[in-house]
């Protein structure tokens, strides 16, 4: 009998922008870990945050995004009917993150802009790695001057973990620079306030600092490097393909 299959192999390099941001954060192990995740993933489904994100970012856009209304939501979500034990902790999951950012809600204060959907747009490919890029948010706005900026939100949680500023910093930085290579069809431009990571744990808005546009050329030229570490990456221990 042969062994059960544990990961898959990604042959093209490829990473998120939120691996991102931890890759430029990290130390060398660090670094040497975070692409190892992303060239070989688990078969088995891991916990998600997906319904504790939908429900933040659709009450912002409705302007519901009170503690209460959060809370609410995460009871709700605590006492959906489970089909197998990983959905019950699925849910499980989903409502700590809710819980605890119903604490920290009442502090964010998002920029004044018109607040849209996310979405996933077409992975940007930088020196060789594929960068996937899907914000929660979208922000547009037009200044006084009559020019049109945009920006977007991306979530950040991990329980009982406050997001390390430097990489939320990162992450906003790669915001900044990924809209800025969309070449926006309305002619609008991103701005840098309006590039944002949230922490679900405190509450804190990290906007791309004013680095962004350096940080975004170092964030080019490490995947130059990631590039040619990943042929060279050693498959986890015990990994069957």
């Amino acid at each position: 009998m042969e062994p059960k299959k544990t990961h898959v192999a990604v042959a093209a390099p490829t990473i998120s922008v939120r691996y991102l941001a931890d890759y430029m954060a990290g130390s060398e192990r660090k670094k040497r870990t975070i692409v190892s995740k992303c060239k070989y993933r688990p078969i088995a489904p891991m916990l998600q945050h997906k319904e504790a994100a939908i429900t933040i970012s659709s009450a912002f856009r409705k302007g519901t995004a009170t503690p209460d209304m959060i809370k609410e939501r995460a009871d709700f979500i605590r006492g959906k009917l489970a089909t197998d034990e990983f959905d019950a902790l699925t849910n499980e999951v989903n409502a700590d993150y809710l819980e605890q950012f119903a604490k920290v809600v009442a502090q964010v204060d998002l920029p004044k802009a018109e607040i849209l959907p996310g979405k996933s747009f077409p992975a940007l490919l930088i020196h060789g790695v594929k960068i996937s890029f899907s914000p929660s948010l979208i922000f547009r706005r037009t200044t006084k001057t009559n020019k049109l900026k945009h920006g977007a939100l991306m979530l950040r949680y991990a329980k009982g973990k406050p997001l390390d500023p430097v990489v939320g910093c990162f992450q906003s930085s790669a915001i900044f620079g990924l809209l800025g290579e969309q070449h926006d069809q309305d002619g609008s431009e991103p701005e840098k306030a309006l590039c944002i990571t949230l922490d679900g744990v405190t509450g804190a808005l990290h906007s791309a600092p004013g680095s962004a546009i350096s940080d975004f050329a170092n964030m080019k030229a490490a995947c130059q490097t990631i590039a040619e570490r990943w042929p060279n990456i050693p498959a986890p221990a015990n990994a069957v393909f």
